[in-house]
């Protein structure tokens, strides 16, 4: 009796059971095949490829123009620090000049002759 119980309830169950595992192996093969994982995804083309590369040009134009902007900004802020710098060091040369006429002038970041007015080339 308790081996026809076991035989009828294998029936029933393993068709539910075969279903059951054909749509979780159906679940994971689509899982591992999403391109939000971060795997490699190929797409064919699905009749936008016009839009899609104007959208690729227009990404890389403004890609281009960032870079630029920011090159363009280092630059200027590097000649700046270099005019900056060279000022500072003419600053110190010229106050430790020899020549007891030279002095600085903060305005014109310049060093001056106290007789003449007129700028030092070598203090």
């Amino acid at each position: 009796m308790n081996t026809m119980f076991m035989t009828r309830m294998t029936r029933r169950l393993l068709p539910v059971a075969l279903l059951v595992m054909a749509a979780s192996w159906q679940v994971s093969a689509q899982a591992a095949s999403n391109c939000a994982g971060g795997g490699t995804c190929v797409f064919s083309g699905s009749g936008n490829d016009a839009i899609n590369n104007e959208d690729a040009r227009q990404s890389k134009e403004q890609w281009n123009d960032t870079q630029e902007l920011r090159r363009s900004i280092n630059q200027r802020a590097t000649k700046s620090f270099n005019k900056f710098d060279q000022a500072v060091d003419l600053r110190d040369k010229c106050q430790a000049s020899q020549n007891l006429n030279a002095y600085w002038e903060p305005n014109s970041e310049r060093c001056l002759d106290r007789r003449t007015g007129r700028q030092l080339l070598a203090p």
